[in-house]
């Protein structure tokens, strides 16, 4: 009996040891910046990487300038962790990753708060979904509409152009389509160019884009950037839960919720770095009529399960604080 037991001890001994050799290994954590080992983001993951250490953690980054191939390393175990846009990281957690929706989230303000809530211990068990986790969500600044020909200034008028979509996010194939324009499927790698090249004639991107994608050379002289945003385009940083120690998913959430103001703070920059010859203004009521169709659309890929109904609810609930005259704060559909 007594040999029995100490082999029991002995076994849960090595166990608790392999465990620890386990996490006190280097985490690989998967970095997709469009300017490499230059640019914000990657400078930003390095701070996040000092501060790993003090949460058991021992991270490597790893950099990528395809988004996808960051992915898909990630996807195939390359990579303990990764940092990518929502949009790409919806397919590890629907919760987070539809905080990208179509309007959902209309101003820096409403970015803030959204991102402040999402790094409560509350809403811990929305972050996990098949064994990733999603550890912290960081702004990267409204998306906007870049037309090669200011003349395209209204919904109407972009009818029959082509418009370059990302080819696994659903809603923006959908929105160019009510509104008569022509998909065209692209990348993030890909999309600058054929915008630059004339391939296409719309595209959307935040202006984190417009200097490392060259983005002035397909707006050229009469192009132009439609001063409304129609989405929010956000960093996530997802790990395998069963490669980090712990509590690491929430430790990192509050320490990316720290960061908030130096992410907006950044985002705001690139858009004021943008020459103001280039954004063209849109009428107050033609900006009614934008917003109550991406809602529709919204509302639409919701119920097709695209997007998480949790986080509409949630999202619905941030920008009724924020403009609590819309007219949608009085509607039970979304």
């Amino acid at each position: 009996m007594m040999l029995m037991k100490t082999k029991i001890a002995m076994a849960m001994a090595a166990a608790t040891l392999a465990v620890s050799a386990s996490n006190a290994q280097a985490q690989v954590v998967c970095v997709f910046d469009l300017l490499g080992t230059s640019g914000d983001v990657y400078t930003m993951m390095k701070d996040y990487a000092l501060a790993a250490n003090g949460w058991g953690a021992k991270v490597t980054l790893k950099p990528y300038t395809d988004e996808r191939v960051a992915s898909e390393d990630f996807k195939a175990g390359q990579c303990d962790a990764v940092a990518l846009t929502g949009m790409r990281g919806r397919q590890f957690n629907s919760f987070v990753g539809s905080i990208d929706a179509i309007g959902a989230v209309p101003s820096n303000a409403a970015a803030r708060a959204v991102m402040q809530l999402v790094s409560k211990p509350q809403l811990a068990t929305d972050m996990v979904q098949n064994g990733y986790e999603v550890a912290g969500v960081t702004p990267m600044g409204s998306a906007y509409l870049f037309v090669n020909d200011r003349s395209i200034n209204t919904l109407a008028k972009a009818a029959g152009k082509k418009f370059a979509v990302l080819d696994y996010d659903k809603a923006q194939a959908r929105m160019v389509q009510r509104v008569g324009a022509q998909p065209v499927s692209a990348d993030i790698t890909t999309f600058g160019g054929m915008f630059n090249n004339g391939q296409v004639d719309i595209v959307g991107a935040p202006a984190i884009a417009f200097k490392p994608l060259e983005l002035h050379k397909g707006l050229g002289a009469k192009g132009a950037i439609a001063k409304f945003p129609i989405l929010q385009v956000t960093g996530n940083i997802i790990i395998r839960q069963n490669k980090f120690p712990a509590g690491f998913g929430q430790k990192s959430r509050e320490w990316v919720a720290t960061q908030l103001p130096r992410a907006l703070a950044m985002a705001e920059k690139t858009e004021k770095d943008i020459p103001a010859k280039y954004w063209m203004e849109i009428p107050a009521n033609d900006q009614v009529g934008y917003i109550k169709l991406m809602r529709e659309a919204r509302i639409e890929l919701t119920k097709e399960g695209f997007y998480n109904t949790k986080m509409m609810s949630l999202l619905k609930r941030v920008r009724c604080q924020q403009n609590p005259s819309s007219f949608e704060c009085a509607l039970k559909d979304e």
